[in-house]
């Protein structure tokens, strides 16, 4: 092998650890966390934050999702990111600025599939696992892309009460796949995170319970609020829904779907972990699934890439298109939203068809087709909601504009 060859080979192989999850004792395991509810009231201190959110399959039994066997080498690019700056609500931020300013944890910057950014702060490495909280949602939804493509899943204007019987008689009678892809079932639901009486906190105690069939109970004894298709009300409850009909659809954990379909043949190099409604129950459709930097940069590349691995259409071919791009309710009112994934607002953000996986406390998966980029970042902020002063969706437009 000639020298040149050789060096490309080697850092290849240094961006590649083998099967890291399975093979290496993890090294925040012993570290002191908080509890859930604290995650949720916003009550941790910033250093206990950062604990807790790369622990939190200590907080729930939580499904292991392993390694690929094959690991994907993620190449660094010949030329680095250059220097990225943007400016929001009248401050002007560099690379370094935003990630203070927002408590970033780590970041990654993935164009034409080759690392250009890699950066982790607050004791994080490359084997760090990291909460994604509602970017798991993205996940699920990818999920049903898959099933679609394998036939468990025959239409999305199925009803979601021929997934789960346990749902007729509720308000979720008529309402379809298609319409808790897209939040708009039109059933009531509060997703305040700090208010304990929220119904967001009464599906994280059903979960704290740990009662089998709690999480779907916590849902059917909600009620109507508006017809199904033509309200988009974020909901947490509504991926809860979503997880269900897959687990029934596919008659599998969804941990163990997402391993044959994606993190084994497209070559995850480390274990990521989901957390389940009950001991070896139903995964948290809208949460609680933590991966490596690396591996969530990865499975961008895969919804960027079409869904395609290899010679093998996992996703249905127009699924990503579809998936990632705003809907339209009933009656005809825009929705910045697709299934399960946030959609660029700004005119150039729209242009380029962006859209995003987004998680409370400051976590991202951040996808631009037209620039051919991913960008994944994690954030230790302490309150679900509040306490970062810079606009993440800035800082990607910037990046991507210095790429394009």
């Amino acid at each position: 092998m000639s020298v040149p060859n050789l060096r490309r080979f080697l850092v290849a192989l240094a961006l590649v650890p083998a099967a890291l999850g399975a093979q290496q004792p993890y090294p925040h395991q012993s570290e002191p966390i908080g509890s859930v509810r604290e995650i949720y009231d916003g009550t941790l201190s910033p250093e206990m934050a950062v604990n807790t959110f790369r622990n939190i399959h200590r907080l729930f039994p939580s499904r292991r999702v392993p390694a690929s066997t094959r690991p994907r080498p993620l190449r660094r690019a010949a030329e680095p990111l250059g220097p990225v700056t943007f400016e929001d609500d009248g401050q002007r931020y560099d690379l370094d600025a935003f990630m203070e300013a927002n408590r970033v944890a780590a970041v990654l910057v993935l164009h034409d599939g080759q690392v250009k950014l890699e950066r982790y702060r607050l004791g994080n490495t490359e084997r760090t696992r990291w909460m994604s909280m509602s970017v798991a949602k993205s996940v699920t939804s990818t999920l049903f892309g898959a099933a679609l493509q394998d036939g468990y899943i025959m239409s999305l204007d199925d009803p979601v009460t021929g997934y789960v019987p346990k749902l007729m008689g509720t308000a979720y009678d008529g309402v379809t796949v298609r319409d808790v892809l897209m939040m708009a079932s039109g059933v009531q639901w509060s997703e305040t995170y700090t208010d304990p009486a929220s119904d967001r906190r009464a599906l994280l105690e059903a979960q704290i319970a740990q009662t089998p069939g709690g999480a779907v109970d916590v849902m059917s004894r909600l009620s109507r609020a508006a017809p199904r298709g033509t309200v988009n009300r974020y909901s947490t409850g509504e991926t809860q829904i979503a997880g269900e009909v897959l687990y029934r659809a596919l008659g599998r954990p969804l941990s163990d779907y997402l391993h044959e379909k994606i993190w084994q043949p497209y070559g995850m190099e480390a274990d990521a972990y989901w957390w389940l409604e009950s001991a070896d129950g139903v995964e948290i459709g809208g949460s609680g699934f933590s991966a490596v930097l690396r591996d969530y940069g990865r499975l961008g590349q895969f919804v960027l890439d079409g869904g395609v691995i290899g010679r093998e259409q996992v996703l249905p071919e127009d699924w990503v298109a579809e998936a990632g791009s705003p809907k339209t309710l009933v009656g005809g009112e825009p929705l910045d939203y697709g299934y399960l994934w946030w959609t660029e607002t700004s005119e150039q953000g729209r242009r380029d068809g962006a859209f995003s996986g987004e998680g409370i406390h400051g976590q991202f998966l951040y996808i631009n087709p037209a620039v051919d980029v991913v960008i994944v970042v994690w954030t230790a902020a302490p309150h679900p909601t509040e306490g970062r002063p810079a606009d993440e969706w800035a800082f990607f437009g910037a990046v991507s504009d210095a790429l394009r």
